[in-house]
């Protein structure tokens, strides 16, 4: 009785992600979506799992969501696979964390349907995460599908600051004294120096497992997103569950700024 009740609830999910997806105007839906992906270890927890096959579920899930937004035309993804924050886990926990984000990686760019980016603080990596990075850049960099930004040792802070770091060494370089730089320093100025630089900004953000902040994620490019808080752990996170935060968004009326 148990195994039927979970089919017909199964079936019935999908009709319901049906309806909502033929009601959905994807010509007026996000071109770039940013996603938190959260939830792996509490995920794994209450699976009564470990927190690597939580991690690993989570690293699974990537496919099916590159799918979905394959089929409501989103042309820019953000993940954020890996904060600066995780890089001061113990040692043991963070190398097996690092070999599944690199692996995700490798899946993406040997997929052949996206291309890939690594968005974060590279010097911040392990020589090996490194290479997994680069490799994975020049194999899916030239694609025409969805833009993966791959965000691994990303923190919102360091790329801001990163930015400014970059903007003063090359008008430096370039022989202008630093009062000049700040007399004529603008906003465009420090994107043309971000981690997502010549990218549009994000005009949805989704962040799973419940959690309602977004932790440092495109502190600067998110000015002006929309936020969906979704309930479910990133290893559960649904297509309905998508399509619900896509029917949220085309709900909203955007305000820029007022």
């Amino acid at each position: 009785m148990n195994k039927l009740h979970k089919t017909l609830r199964r079936l019935a999910v999908r009709l319901y992600a049906r309806r909502v997806e033929g009601r959905l105007d994807t010509d007026g839906g996000p071109k770039h979506i940013g996603v938190i992906l959260d939830g792996n270890r509490r995920w794994a927890k209450a699976a009564g799992s470990t927190t690597r096959q939580g991690h690993e579920a989570g690293a699974a899930k990537i496919r099916d969501l590159l799918g979905w937004c394959e089929e409501t035309d989103v042309e820019v993804v953000t993940l954020w696979l890996l904060s600066t924050d995780n890089l001061n886990r113990e040692p043991a926990e963070l190398e097996v964390l690092l070999g599944i984000v690199e692996g995700a990686v490798r899946d993406l760019a040997e997929d052949g349907r996206w291309r890939v980016n690594h968005v974060g603080a590279v010097e911040a990596l392990p020589e090996r995460t490194r290479k997994v990075l680069r490799e994975a850049e020049e194999l899916a960099g030239a694609r025409e599908g969805i833009l993966v930004n791959v965000a691994v040792g990303y923190g919102g802070r360091q790329e801001i600051t990163d930015a400014v770091r970059s903007l003063l060494a090359k008008r430096a370089a370039e022989g202008q004294a630093l009062a000049e730089v700040a007399e004529g320093l603008s906003v465009e100025d420090i994107s043309e120096h971000l981690y997502t630089r010549g990218q549009p900004d994000p005009d949805l953000v989704i962040r799973t497992s419940g959690e309602q902040r977004l932790s440092g994620f495109m502190l600067w490019q998110s000015a002006h997103s929309e936020y969906y808080f979704c309930e479910a752990y990133w290893p559960a996170f649904r297509k309905v569950d998508f399509l619900r935060a896509l029917r949220d968004y085309a709900a909203r009326h955007r305000r820029y700024g007022v």
